[in-house]
C-alpha cells in the first residue's frame, strides 16, 4: 500500500467478493491487482447476494468496512428481491445507489482519491460515483461490464418502444456523458460506447480475464464419480441462470440428442430461472442439475466438460461479453455459442468452437453432435480455445493495462 501521496482509487460497485460468479469477482480482483501494484485502494460495495438473488448467511446487518487484501472494503445494505424482474430490479439497483451514497461521499473526502471508478451494472450507482468525485476533484472512470438498459429491453424486463424506453436510452446517454473515460470489455461493445455518443478519445477496452484454476489433468474424474456419470460425453452449462441466456435451448437439445447414449447435459448454476428449467427438462434422462460448485474446483469442473456451452438470446451478443467465456477457453475445450455473424460473441468463439444462431435448438444440437461424431476437430478447437484464452484474458497483462490507463487519466487535464 503507498503512503497519502501516491495514486489514490476509490471503487463503487454492487457486486464483489464473496460473490464467485458474474461481476463480483472481477471488481474484487481488480481492487486487489491495482492495491498490489501500487494505488491506495478503498471500494464501496454492496452485500454478497448473487447468483441466488438471497442474502448469503452469515452476513452482518447495516454498513461494515474492513481490509480485505490490503483494500478498505465498505459493504452496504440494499434490497435483494427473490423474483428479480421489471421493477422489482431497478428498485434494487436504485436501493444500492441511496445506500452507498453517504459512504461514498464520505470516503472520496476523507481518502482524496485521484479517481473513482464505478463499475456499471448498475448505471443507477454513477451519479453515486460522479458526487464522490465532485467531492474530492477525482477524475470519474465508468467500466461498462454490461449494457443493462438493452438487455432489459432484449429480455423484455422493458419494452422497446414507447416512452419509457426513450427515457432509459436518455438517461443511459446523459450518465455515461459524466464520465471522463468509460471503459467495456470487448471491441464490439466499445463501439457501441461510440454508437452512444461516447468521444473516441474517451473509451477504453478492459477486458475480463480468465480467473479459474488451470485445467484438472485427471479431466474432471471426481466429478464423474459423485454424479455418476461413467464414460460419457459432457455437455456442460456452468453459471448464471437467468432470462438473457436463453437457456432453454439446452433443455431442448438434451431433447432432440436423447437417444444418445455416450452424451450426457450438466447444468450447473443458480438464478431465478432455474425451476422452471428444470420443471421443462423433466422426463429426459440425459440431463442434470447441480448447485453452483466451489470456487476451489472451478478448474475440475470445466475439465470435465467435453464441450462447453454458452447461449445467449437473440440481441444480447453484442451487449454483453459473458465473464464465464474466458474460463472456457482456458480450460481447453471447444465452445458452442449461440451468436449471429458479425456480433462479439461470434468473434470471440470463432475458430475455437460453433456458433449457431440463436433459439435455434436443432442447430444448436447439431453442432453439439457434430463435435462428439469428430474428435480430431474437437481437439483442435479446443487447442485453440486454451491458446486464445491464455493470449487474450491473462488477468496480469489486463491490469497492468489498465493500471497505465489510470496514470494516463490521472496525468490529463479536467474536463
Amino acid at each position: 500500500m503507498v503512503g497519502a501521496q501516491g495514486p489514490r482509487l476509490l471503487v463503487v460497485g454492487l457486486n464483489h467478493a464473496p460473490e464467485e460468479i458474474g461481476i463480483g469477482p472481477f471488481t474484487a480482483a481488480m481492487a486487489r491487482g491495482l492495491a498490489e501494484r501500487g494505488l491506495a485502494v478503498s471500494a464501496v460495495v454492496g452485500k454478497p447476494y448473487y447468483p441466488q438473488w438471497r442474502a448469503w448467511p452469515g452476513q452482518p446487518g447495516g454498513w461494515r468496512t474492513s481490509v480485505e487484501n490490503g483494500v478498505e472494503v465498505t459493504r452496504c445494505p440494499h434490497y435483494i428481491p427473490a423474483n428479480p424482474t421489471g421493477l422489482r430490479r431497478i428498485v434494487h439497483l436504485a436501493s444500492f445507489a441511496l445506500s452507498a451514497l453517504g459512504p461514498a461521499v464520505r470516503t472520496a473526502r476523507r481518502k482524496r482519491p485521484d479517481t473513482v471508478i464505478c463499475v456499471a451494472p448498475a448505471l443507477l450507482s454513477v451519479p453515486v460515483a460522479w458526487l464522490a468525485a465532485r467531492a474530492s476533484g477525482a477524475k470519474l472512470w465508468v467500466h461498462v461490464q454490461d449494457f443493462e438498459v438493452e438487455a432489459a429491453m432484449a429480455t423484455g424486463l422493458v419494452g422497446k418502444g414507447g416512452a419509457l424506453a426513450r427515457l432509459a436510452r436518455a438517461t443511459e446517454s446523459r450518465i455515461l456523458r459524466l464520465a471522463d473515460r468509460v471503459s467495456t470489455i470487448s471491441p464490439q461493445m466499445c463501439a457501441k460506447l461510440l454508437e452512444k455518443g461516447i468521444a473516441a478519445d474517451r473509451v477504453a477496452e478492459v477486458r475480463n480475464w480468465a480467473n479459474a484454476p488451470e485445467p484438472d489433468p485427471e479431466n474432471g474424474a471426481a466429478y464423474r464419480r459423485e454424479w455418476n456419470l461413467g464414460t460419457r460425453k459432457v455437455a456442460l452449462y456452468s453459471g448464471n441462470i437467468a432470462n438473457k441466456q436463453g437457456i432453454e435451448i439446452v433443455v431442448e437439445a438434451a431433447r432432440l440428442l436423447a437417444e444418445r447414449d455416450d452424451l450426457h447435459f450438466v447444468v450447473c448454476g443458480e438464478g431465478p430461472n432455474r425451476g422452471r428449467l428444470m420443471e421443462r427438462a423433466a422426463g429426459l434422462s440425459n440431463i442434470s442439475f447441480h448447485d453452483l460448485q466451489p470456487a476451489a474446483r472451478v478448474g475440475e469442473l470445466l475439465s470435465l466438460a467435453s464441450i462447453h456451452l454458452l447461449p445467449q438470446i437473440a440481441g444480447a451478443a453484442d451487449l454483453v461479453l459473458p465473464s464465464k467465456l474466458a474460463n472456457m477457453l482456458f480450460s481447453g475445450r471447444p465452445v458452442v455459442a449461440t451468436a449471429l455473424p458479425g456480433t462479439g460473441l461470434h468473434a470471440e468463439v470463432d475458430g475455437c468452437g460453433i456458433a449457431t444462431p440463436p433459439g435455434d435448438a436443432q442447430a444448436f444440437a447439431t453442432a453439439i453432435a457434430a463435435l462428439l461424431d469428430q474428435p480430431d476437430k474437437a481437439a483442435r478447437l479446443g487447442a485453440e480455445a486454451r491458446q486464445r484464452g491464455l493470449q487474450r484474458w491473462s488477468q496480469t497483462a489486463v491490469l497492468d493495462r489498465l493500471a497505465g490507463l489510470l496514470g494516463e487519466l490521472r496525468g490529463a487535464p479536467a474536463r
